[in-house]
């Protein structure tokens, strides 16, 4: 669905925002979702990295 939104509809979406929050909060909303995205990214991340973990603790109990 987002790959055919393109340049001209992002550029709309970016408008209707600025008119509906205003100049004040946008920068407000970007970093909210700058931290939300990091957030996910590192919780992400742990999650891989903690199965990885576990899968070679049963292998070090196993032997």
């Amino acid at each position: 669905m987002l790959q055919n939104i393109g340049v001209p509809g992002l550029i709309l979406v970016l408008i209707i925002a600025l008119v509906i929050f205003g100049p004040s909060k946008l920068p407000e909303i970007g970093r909210a979702a700058g931290r939300t995205l990091s957030e996910f990214k590192s919780a992400t991340k742990d999650l891989v990295n903690g199965n990885d973990s576990e899968e070679e603790k049963s292998k070090e109990v196993k032997s």
